[in-house]
């Protein structure tokens, strides 16, 4: 009897007709013989429409109760999802992450899993014959105050429950069909992706796809969980995110992505010193501000050093606040904030062994007519910060250049 998890997200919840079959997909795998774990998101836009409607009460809302808020867009699923199961003659339980004693640390709309403590509370149900269904991203604190996880924190919650208990099989039902080589939204010919390493979905998740939540990949990587994405509405094989796979590595670039909602904050004009740069980004770190990539330019004609560094356009607030007041006591002669940009990046194992994809993405570019800002590399990474009315662009030109929607060729 294999320990399946399967996870819905908002989009496969949203009424009441996609509730019933996703439902009989949890169904169907209890009919089989597997004891099943379900987790689901909120329905639909339901946390847009709540984050919206704590800003009509306030421009700021406090985090801790904002994401009291939130969290109730989960509770509202897992009771809908139970009922559905009840109506079709199988018995099933609705929990709260905090009824799974889900733990986290106190950063509010970003926290982190620490544990889970009522792993015995999930296996006595399991082993009842209930389908148990869990509310994904949420948990609670050492002091019982409800945190949640961040956008996509549904993955973390079922990748991490597939972790801890060990499952066979962590199956992340959406709207597409799997892993694409690009957003098909923005480029048509994208391709689906059969299997992919952890490592490549890690960086296109952290890069900008929207298929599943970065620090989702992160467990599964780190527990060897193997994680199946679907189509909740047809059947398909999907993709499947395992943790190696020696002939993947002969395609050299596995994907492009597009960060589109990304802001750019620049510290001008500042003292030099790398003791400077660590009180900065010390401070921006004490407020909970995820920091992408960072530039530090040094101008040797008079003295001084420029600091600029990508985030979260939502986020954009919070560090405007704290940006200024590091002007004020570090020294710096002005801030400058630069709200439309965008990265495009493209992703892949194979850049390990080969040269010149720096070369080709960069000429794609120009082809097409796209300014480059500011380039960023890793081993299997590389990035380039654009215009943001142009990352739509960017991004069609790269996955034109690397053939990422024709039959894989190859080694390039």
């Amino acid at each position: 009897m294999a320990l399946v998890v399967q996870k819905f997200g908002g989009s496969s919840v949203a009424d009441a007709a996609r509730i019933h079959r996703a439902a009989a997909r949890a169904i169907r795998a209890r009919q089989a013989g597997h004891r099943v774990i379900v987790v689901v998101s909120a329905m639909g836009d339901e946390t847009d429409r709540l984050i919206n409607l704590a800003f009509q009460i306030t421009p700021r809302p406090s985090r801790r109760e904002l994401d009291q808020l939130l969290s109730t867009g989960e509770q509202v699923s897992i009771a809908l999802m139970a009922m559905a199961i009840h109506h079709a003659g199988v018995p099933a339980v609705s929990l709260t992450g905090g009824q799974i004693g889900l733990r986290t640390d106190r950063t509010y709309g970003r926290a982190r899993i620490l544990g889970v403590t009522q792993r015995g509370r999930i296996e006595s149900l399991l082993s009842e014959g209930q389908v148990v269904i869990v509310a994904g991203f949420q948990g609670v604190d050492e002091e019982l105050n409800v945190t949640t996880l961040g956008r996509g924190g549904s993955d973390t919650t079922a990748v991490a429950l597939a972790a801890v208990l060990k499952a066979d099989a962590c199956e992340i039902y959406t709207d597409v069909d799997g892993v694409f080589t690009a957003d098909p939204r923005i480029v048509p010919t994208a391709r689906k992706l059969d299997r992919v390493v952890y490592e490549e979905i890690l960086e296109l998740a952290a890069q900008g796809a929207q298929v599943m939540h970065s620090r989702s990949i992160e467990l599964a990587m780190n527990y060897n969980v193997v994680v199946h994405v679907r189509h909740s509405a047809r059947e398909g094989e999907g993709t499947m995110i395992v943790q190696e796979s020696p002939e993947l590595e002969q395609t050299v670039v596995r994907g492009a992505a597009l960060r589109r909602d990304l802001a750019r904050v620049g510290l001008l004009g500042g003292p030099l010193g790398s003791a400077v740069a660590a009180r900065a980004f010390a401070a921006i770190a004490e407020v909970g501000l995820i920091v992408d990539d960072i530039i530090q330019n040094t101008h040797g004609s008079d003295g001084t050093t420029n600091i600029s560094f990508t985030i979260d356009a939502a986020e954009m607030s919070e560090a405007r606040d704290v940006v200024q007041r590091l002007s004020r006591e570090l020294g710096f002669r002005a801030v400058e904030i630069d709200q439309d940009v965008a990265k495009v990046s493209v992703v892949g194992i194979g850049m390990r062994s080969h040269a010149g994809v720096a070369a080709r993405m960069f000429a794609a570019l120009d082809r097409a007519g796209v300014l480059i800002e500011n380039i960023t590399t890793s081993e299997i990474v590389i990035g380039c910060i654009v215009r943001r009315e142009q990352g739509e662009l960017a991004l069609r030109a790269v996955h034109e250049e690397f053939q990422l929607g024709a039959a894989p060729a190859g080694g390039r």
